[in-house]
């Protein structure tokens, strides 16, 4: 298989993951395959595979003290931005994964934050934990409610 297609294999491989979470979230097919660290293994196998056909000498010492302009030249040769792709796409699964589970175990809605994971990683946990914080102070505030006061105000 050459780079282009496990590139785009990868990119494939990540989309039912993301869909049973997204979409799907309180399946009992979803929880079962999201208990998996199956595609974890999977992708990392793709980008251990790149990684080792990635590094050079120079791109190792390169990257040994890294510099701006030095990963950029890493990253402009195909196989090095694919390694990089599948980097993330593993770590946005996986935070992901933890964002959904975070949900499942709080039931604080993520269907957005996973939808942020998905195409922009760190504004997914960015946003995952603005929605916990806010959950969390209105939950406080309506703790301090009594019986008779929800009542009255339905």
């Amino acid at each position: 298989m050459n780079i282009t297609d496990l590139f785009n294999v990868a990119n494939v491989f990540v989309l039912p993951f993301w869909a049973l979470m997204i979409l799907l979230p309180n399946w009992k097919v979803t929880r079962k395959v999201m208990e998996s660290y199956l595609p974890f293994v999977v992708l990392a196998g793709a980008y251990l595979y790149l990684f080792v056909t990635s590094i050079t000498p120079e791109n190792a010492a390169a990257l040994s003290n890294p510099q701006l302009a030095d990963i950029a030249r890493f990253f402009s040769d195909e196989t090095a931005a694919a390694t990089g792709w599948i980097h993330f796409l593993v770590m946005d699964l996986f935070v992901g994964r933890w964002i959904y589970w975070e949900g499942q175990k709080t039931g604080i809605w993520t269907i957005h934050s996973l939808a942020l994971c998905l195409f922009a990683g760190p504004l997914g946990v960015l946003s995952h934990i603005f929605t916990y914080w806010i959950t969390k102070a209105f939950s406080k505030g309506a703790e301090g409610v009594t019986a008779a006061e929800k009542t009255a105000v339905n």
